[in-house]
C-alpha cells in the first residue's frame, strides 16, 4: 500500500506541475514570415481560442484577418500595407465572444531592396471576401490538425499514465501479499 500512495502522490504532482505550463504555452499569435516587409503577405496562427472563428486586428494589416480552424488553433492571412513604416505593431485576436482575447506583435522590416516600401504589389491590396464555398474552412482545418498535440492531449496522457502506474502498483501489492501467504 505504501508504493500505491507514493505512486498516487507522484502522479498528482506531475499533473499539477505540467498542466498550467502547457496551457500557458498554447495561447499566442504566430506570424509567418517573422518579419514581413511592407506590401508583403503574412499568415497568422492564433492558439488559445476554443471556437472555430476569430478576427485578428492590427495597424500592420491592410484589413482585419478572418481566422478559422478548430481544436484551439485558428489560421488566416492578410497583407502589410505598402506605406507602413518598419517597426513593431500589436496584434489583437477576438474570439469566443471576447475582444482582444489573445495578443501578440508583428515586427515589420524593410523591403529587400532596403527601401521602406516595395514597388506596387502584384495582387490586390486588401483581401477579397469571395467566400470559397467552404473550401477555405477545410484547408484551415487541415493546417490546424497538423500541429501536434495540445494541452488536452497532454493532460489526458498524464492522467492515463497515472492510472496505469496505480494499476501496476495495486497488482504488485496483491502479488506480494499472496506470495508471502504461500511461503
Amino acid at each position: 500500500m505504501r508504493s500505491l500512495r507514493i505512486t498516487l502522490c507522484v502522479g498528482a504532482a506531475v499533473a499539477a506541475v505540467f498542466a498550467p505550463v502547457a496551457h500557458a504555452a498554447d495561447a499566442g499569435v504566430r506570424v509567418t514570415p517573422g518579419s514581413p516587409a511592407p506590401g508583403g503577405d503574412i499568415q497568422l496562427r492564433a492558439t488559445g481560442c476554443a471556437g472555430r472563428t476569430g478576427t485578428a486586428k492590427s495597424a500592420a494589416f491592410v484589413a482585419d484577418a478572418r481566422l478559422t480552424g478548430e481544436d484551439g488553433a485558428l489560421v488566416g492571412e492578410t497583407r502589410v500595407p505598402t506605406s507602413l513604416k518598419p517597426g513593431t505593431y500589436d496584434i489583437k485576436v477576438s474570439c469566443d465572444g471576447y475582444d482582444d482575447r489573445i495578443k501578440g506583435t508583428v515586427t515589420v522590416g524593410v523591403a529587400p531592396d532596403g527601401s521602406a516600401s516595395p514597388a506596387a504589389p502584384a495582387s490586390p491590396v486588401a483581401p477579397v471576401h469571395a467566400g470559397g464555398g467552404g473550401a477555405a474552412t477545410q484547408l484551415a482545418l487541415v493546417d490546424a490538425r497538423q500541429t501536434g498535440p495540445g494541452t488536452w492531449h497532454t493532460v489526458t496522457g498524464l492522467v492515463l499514465a497515472s492510472v496505469a502506474a496505480v494499476a501496476v502498483a495495486v497488482r504488485s501489492a496483491r502479488r506480494s501479499r499472496h506470495g508471502d501467504a504461500r511461503d
